[in-house]
C-alpha cells in the first residue's frame, strides 16, 4: 500500500482554513482595528483611540437601537422557547395527515425573509388586510398605523419573527423529544400525575439541554435582527428611527462614500460583546460540574501548599 505524503492532511485542511481566515477571521480583525480609527471610504484612517466609544455613549440613536434589541430579546426568547415545544408535542404523534401539518408549520422557515416581510407589510399597512377587516367589522373608525408607530412596528416585527421561527425550533424539539423515554411518562401517569404535571416534571427536564441551546440561539438572533424591521419600516427604522435595530444602525452609519466606517465598526464590536453574554451563560451552565470540580481541585492544591509551607516553617 502506498504511503501518503506528510503534507497530505495539511493540503486537505488548507481550503477550509483559508475560507475561515479570509471570510471570518480577517474581517473580524479588520473591524476591531477600524473601531479605533476615524475610517471613511476612500480616505486614510487616523487612530483616534476610544473616541468612537465615547461618541457612542452620547448617541441617542444607539440607546434607541439598544432598547429595540433588548425588547426583541425579552419577548422573543420566552415565546420561541416554549411555543415550538408545545407545537412539537402536538405534531409528534403519528396520526393520519400529521405530515401535512408538520410541513405547513415548517413552510415559513424555508420562505424568504424578505418576501414574508413584504407580505406582512401588506397585511399591516394603513390600507392592508388587517385594517380593512377591522373597518368592515366596525372595530375601528380609522386605520391603525401599525407601521408608523414605534412600538406597534416593533410588535409587528416580533410577530413576524416568532411566526417564521416556530417551525425551525419545532424540528429541534421533535428531535429532542425522541430521547425522552416513554417509560418516564408511564411511571408518572401511574403515580397519578396529570398532563401538565408530566409536562413540567418529565418533558421539560428531558429537553432542558436543547431548550437552553434554543434560548441562546434566539437571543443571539434577536440581538442581530435586521430584515424584518428594515422591510416593514422601508429602511427608515420607524418614526425618527426610534425602532431601528443595532444592525440597522450599523448599516445606516457605515453606508455610502460619507459613511463613518470607524464608528460603525465600534458599534459592531459592542454588538459582538453583547452576543457573547448568552454564549458565555450557556457555556457555564453546560459545564457547571467541570467548573465546580476544577475550582475544588484548585482550592485543594492551595490548601496542600499552605500546609506544606506551614510544616517547613
Amino acid at each position: 500500500m502506498q504511503r501518503q505524503k506528510w503534507f497530505t492532511p495539511y493540503l486537505l485542511l488548507f481550503p477550509g482554513i483559508a475560507w475561515v481566515f479570509v471570510f471570518a477571521l480577517w474581517p473580524f480583525m479588520n473591524t476591531v482595528v477600524l473601531a479605533f480609527t476615524n475610517a471613511r471610504p476612500l480616505q486614510t484612517p487616523d487612530f483616534v483611540g476610544l473616541q468612537n466609544f465615547r461618541d457612542l455613549l452620547g448617541d441617542d440613536r444607539f440607546y434607541y437601537a439598544l432598547t429595540t434589541s433588548f425588547v426583541y430579546v425579552i419577548v422573543c426568547v420566552p415565546l420561541l422557547t416554549f411555543l415550538p415545544l408545545l407545537l412539537a408535542l402536538l405534531v409528534q404523534h403519528r396520526i393520519p395527515g400529521i405530515g401535512f401539518f408538520r410541513t405547513t408549520f415548517y413552510f415559513p422557515v424555508i420562505a424568504s425573509a424578505v418576501v414574508v416581510a413584504i407580505v406582512w407589510e401588506f397585511l399591516f399597512s394603513s390600507t392592508g388586510t388587517i385594517n380593512e377587516a377591522l373597518k368592515f367589522f366596525g372595530m375601528a373608525d380609522r386605520p391603525i398605523e401599525f407601521l408608523s408607530d414605534r412600538w406597534l412596528l416593533i410588535g409587528c416585527s416580533i410577530g413576524l419573527t416568532v411566526w417564521k421561527g416556530l417551525g425551525y425550533y419545532m424540528v429541534v424539539y421533535l428531535a429532542a423529544l425522541g430521547n425522552v423515554g416513554k417509560e418516564l411518562h408511564e411511571a408518572a401517569a401511574l403515580d397519578g400525575a396529570g398532563k401538565w404535571r408530566r409536562f413540567w416534571s418529565v418533558t421539560v427536564p428531558g429537553v432542558r439541554g436543547p431548550m437552553l441551546l434554543v434560548a441562546v440561539l434566539i437571543c443571539v438572533s434577536a440581538m442581530r435582527i435586521f430584515t424584518e424591521l428594515y422591510v416593514l419600516s422601508n429602511g427608515s427604522g420607524g418614526p425618527g428611527g426610534h425602532a431601528m435595530s443595532i444592525v440597522m444602525m450599523i448599516r445606516d452609519i457605515g453606508k455610502g462614500l460619507d459613511g463613518r466606517v470607524g464608528y460603525a465598526s465600534a458599534i459592531s464590536l459592542v454588538l459582538f460583546v453583547l452576543t457573547l453574554v448568552p454564549l458565555a451563560i450557556v457555556g457555564v451552565s453546560s459545564n457547571r460540574d467541570l467548573i465546580s470540580d476544577a475550582l475544588a481541585a484548585r482550592r485543594t492544591r492551595r490548601l496542600v501548599k499552605a500546609q506544606q509551607k506551614a510544616g517547613h516553617q
